[in-house]
């Protein structure tokens, strides 16, 4: 993928991130920028800090140290008017599973005060780029996986964010559904919405305009898909030899007295 995001304002700022609970650092010293319009991937092993990232930038969580600035504004001088920005999807979206999937669509606008001449387009189009429509009676505890994760998403994009942030959203899900999952982001992109993600699938990592590969907490690198994979025959390759070798080191430098 052709990275022209850079020449793009940055819609997202993270500064020297770091965030602790308790005695146990999660991330340290973190930055990196989003450029608008684009979709930026985090990619790395379980437990690199990925979740915690999203959770901060989604102002789920006060950081530590550090700053995250969304179109200018900071948590502390903005933060009604950034609630307006974000769409957050978290790994465990809250559906209502004996609500049907229209019934969740109203709690959802509900939520997010949407006006009820609004309400009949939205859903019709959010259902439509989810495939959903036809299941709009159908209770959300009866769907497939896929399809709940559509819908949640389909929830979280009700009010029409500018930027998406969505941890994991396809993990678990069948190849199918992962694509067509994958088909709605590049079309909210195509839209002009700014989307970050983290997955555990490096051919999604693929789609991404720009990633960051996070390990123990810290990023190891950032670029486009394309320069990350370097020499490598697949990103996973390129993924797998640069945290083993960082690993490597770790070790070395434990042992080396």
């Amino acid at each position: 993928m052709v990275d022209s995001s850079e020449s793009r304002p940055n819609l997202v700022e993270v500064k020297n991130l770091s965030h602790a609970f308790k005695l146990v650092e999660a991330i340290r010293d973190i930055s990196f920028h989003v450029p608008g319009k684009s979709i930026f991937g985090l990619v790395g092993s379980d437990g690199a800090g990925k979740s915690t990232v999203l959770r901060l930038i989604a102002g789920m969580m006060k950081p530590s140290t550090g700053e995250i600035m969304i179109d200018g504004l900071t948590f502390v001088s903005g933060r009604q008017k950034i609630k307006h920005i974000i769409g957050y999807m978290p790994q465990r979206f809250g559906l209502y599973q004996d609500l049907t999937v229209e019934e969740n669509m109203n709690f959802f606008m509900d939520v997010f005060g949407i006006p009820r001449s609004d309400r009949k387009n939205r859903m019709e189009k959010y259902l439509g780029f989810s495939n959903l429509l036809p299941f709009t009676d159908r209770l959300a505890g009866d769907l497939s996986g896929g399809m709940k994760q559509k819908l949640g998403l389909a929830c979280v994009l009700v009010h029409e964010p500018r930027l998406l942030i969505l941890d994991e959203p396809t993990n678990g899900v069948d190849p199918v559904s992962r694509h067509e999952f994958w088909d709605i982001l590049d079309s909210m992109k195509q839209e002009g919405m700014t989307l970050i993600i983290s997955t555990a699938y490096l051919d999604e990592g693929e789609k991404c305009d720009r990633l960051a590969l996070m390990h123990a907490g810290v990023i190891l690198e950032e670029n486009s898909p394309d320069a990350m994979r370097g020499i490598h025959p697949t990103l996973e390759a390129a993924i797998i030899a640069r945290i083993t070798e960082v690993d490597k080191e770790l070790v070395h430098d434990a042992f080396s007295f």
